[in-house]
């Protein structure tokens, strides 16, 4: 794997995922208000015809999307993280449980929204959409990775969320590299048999560099981009188990329910294994920059760091 680069935001990658997807006359783009924000007005400013814009009704926007795949069409809606939770039954009862095939985004996730403030900062989503039977949970490290999996979707069959960020976070991935990827598999961005630092959205790229001070003291960690939460690579942890003394989790989402949550669910339903995880504790966000916001819930390498070496030195 290269070194990281500059990149851009994972929204910016859906946004010209769609784009890419407009070739297929299936594909339809929904909106509830945020099209700048979540980029998928990159689409309706190409193809209006095959755009509809719902205004603030998200409700009803899951169910026109879920019409519109009981009609042959792949329909992609999108909207805020925190919004989407307004129409958890609609997504549940209206998508999810006829098995419809819509792909929904919810932009703007987890505390790294800043200066939003709580009520905006959805450090829940991730796990709300876990619970639903069949969906599909993904949530991307950087633009480039959004991108292609977005444009997996086309062929993925059931429904979905993914969800993007709106701050750039530097790129894990280049053109060659990011077509291994590919949904239900973690990807190994780095190797190592110390232990494994699983991460996922914009933790990735903090996992890194967490991996590379811990190398600098003789720590040899791996670390796995676990872009789709759920369905889990289990495989992947089944290796990590023969391989690594212990795992830290590391995720911009509550520590309830969330990625650190699914591992520790598998693990412990095969035996047990040292799980930490670095993550939003039982509480709100608040209003602050990015930086501030991520430093004060311990969003951060040095937390990861931290972690890391409380489980090695525990052995």
């Amino acid at each position: 794997m290269s070194a990281p680069s500059a990149g851009g935001a994972s929204r910016d990658g859906y946004g010209s995922a769609l784009l890419k997807l407009s070739s297929d006359p299936r594909v339809v783009v929904l909106e509830a208000d945020l099209g700048k924000s979540t980029k998928s007005c990159l689409f309706r400013a190409e193809f209006p015809e095959r755009t509809v814009s719902l205004g603030i009704a998200e409700q009803n926007m899951m169910l026109v999307a879920a019409g519109m795949a009981s009609s042959g069409k792949i329909p992609f809606a999108s909207t805020f993280a925190i919004f989407t939770e307004r129409a958890f039954e609609q997504v549940r009862n209206g998508i999810a449980r006829p098995g419809l095939p819509v792909h929904i985004c919810g932009s703007h996730g987890g505390i790294h929204t800043g200066t939003d403030g709580s009520s905006a900062q959805s450090i829940e989503d991730l796990a709300i959409y876990r619970t639903i039977p069949g969906l599909t949970v993904i949530t991307p490290s950087d633009d480039i990775s959004a991108e292609e999996l977005t444009i997996q979707l086309l062929e993925h069959g059931s429904a979905s969320y993914t969800r993007t960020a709106r701050n750039k976070t530097p790129r894990m991935y280049d053109e060659e590299s990011v077509k291994e990827l590919k949904i239900g598999k973690g990807s190994v961005l780095r190797d190592g048999d110390d232990l494994a630092i699983i991460a996922c959205g914009v933790m990735v790229s903090e996992a890194m560099e967490a991996a590379s001070t811990l190398a600098g003291s003789g720590i040899d960690a791996c670390v796995i981009d676990m872009h789709t939460i759920k369905p889990l690579d289990t495989e992947l942890l089944d290796d990590i188990r023969m391989k690594c003394g212990g795992i830290v989790t590391a995720e911009d989402h509550s520590v309830i329910g969330g990625l650190g949550s699914a591992v520790a669910e598998y693990m412990s339903s095969v035996g047990g294994f040292p799980v930490q995880m670095v993550g939003v504790e039982d509480r709100f966000g608040e209003s602050g920059s990015s930086s501030d916001l991520m430093e004060s819930l311990g969003l951060t390498r040095d937390e990861i760091v931290k972690r890391a070496r409380g489980l090695v030195n525990s052995r």
